[in-house]
């Protein structure tokens, strides 16, 4: 059976980026210690605090999701990509082949991160608000975003979470109040 791993938001290591324009904090990435050319998976917050493009990670499929702050404008130039990251909770998918710019719509915002390898792995991505069984899947990810949630035997408090990787899992999730919210990240063989 394979371990779970807890972590807080809070103790996460911070990056900061090669450009200036923010921060990372990884919170798991496969294979572990993989790097940013040879991961298979990784799920990490960033705060984003200026304008600029993001990286642009071939053969990379990705979601972005507001966690607090005004948010972003995400766009290309070509005009193919046009949204506004400005809704806390609602994943955004698009390609790591894409040049993608962003502007903010105010302040730094922190922003919840997925990526997955084409051909290998593929992310599951929901916010839940509601007690639920969440399927099973190799590898993943549960963030407590709102209130404390009851994951098994497990209970996680706002900023607090959950990573396996390499066994199946299988998790009930049961909030404990009405406005928690839970981001479950399954990640599967694609």
């Amino acid at each position: 059976m394979s371990k779970v791993t807890r972590f807080s938001r809070a103790s996460l290591s911070v990056m900061p980026w090669k450009n200036g324009g923010g921060t990372t904090q990884e919170i798991a990435s496969w294979p572990q210690g993989a790097a940013l050319d040879s991961f298979g998976w990784r799920v990490s917050i960033a705060t984003i605090a200026a304008a600029g493009p993001f990286s642009v990670f071939p053969g990379i499929a990705r979601s972005i999701m507001l966690l607090e702050g005004d948010g972003v404008r995400l766009f290309t130039h070509d005009g193919r990509i046009e949204h506004r990251l400005d809704m806390p909770h609602r994943p955004f998918a698009f390609s790591g082949d894409d040049a993608i710019d962003c502007t903010l719509l105010g302040g730094a915002s922190n922003d919840f991160n997925v990526m997955t390898r084409h051909g290998q792995w593929r992310a599951d991505v929901r916010v839940l608000g509601h007690a639920a069984a969440i399927e099973p899947a190799p590898h993943g990810v549960l963030l407590a975003l709102r209130g404390a949630w009851r994951l098994n035997d497990e209970t996680c408090r706002e900023g607090e979470g959950l990573h396996w990787a390499d066994a199946p899992r299988t998790w009930q999730a049961m909030p404990e109040s009405e406005d928690a919210r839970l981001v479950a990240v399954r990640i599967v063989p694609a």
